[in-house]
């Protein structure tokens, strides 16, 4: 169709391309920056790990253990960013868990965890607690193990 000089099948033809070129240039800009950021995303969340430490106390020292982290070992370790996440015993009747005591500490990175951890270690309150241990022994075992979060765990 031809109004005076103009075509409007070529101008629709010309304008279509154009919006399609832009819809396009704009999607895949959009793409690409959203892959940007979530790799930026995952990478800073993969350096995340999580600390479980076991302590296996020896019979009957459990409650002497959970005093000692109520009263002193838990203010140390958050004067140090060791960030607890919680603290927990087993049930009376888990066969095997008697006189255990559990907690998960969340750390940025391995390299944090082991600076916080010297730096606790350094501490003179944590040294009067290693006194006190080998004073009056509540420990029998320690087991401590670095856990990284799967890609579908919720807590990351």
């Amino acid at each position: 169709m031809t109004i005076g000089s103009w075509k409007f099948s070529g101008l629709q033809s010309r304008g279509w391309r154009g919006c399609v070129l832009a819809l396009l240039s704009f999607c895949a800009g959009s793409l690409a920056t959203a892959r940007l950021m979530r790799v930026h995303e995952v990478r800073a969340e993969s350096e995340r790990v999580y600390e479980l430490r076991i302590y296996h106390c020896l019979p009957g020292k459990l409650p002497a253990m959970e005093a000692r982290f109520r009263d002193t070992t838990s203010k140390l370790l958050a004067k140090h960013d060791l960030n607890v996440v919680g603290y927990w015993t087993a049930e009376p009747d888990a066969p095997g868990w008697n006189d255990t005591f559990v907690f998960l500490l969340a750390h940025s990175s391995r390299e944090d965890a082991k600076k916080n951890w010297d730096a606790m270690r350094a501490d003179p309150g944590f040294q009067e607690v290693i006194r006190a241990e080998q004073h009056e022994p509540s420990l029998d075992k320690l087991d401590v193990t670095y856990l990284r979060p799967t890609d579908f765990s919720q807590m990351k």
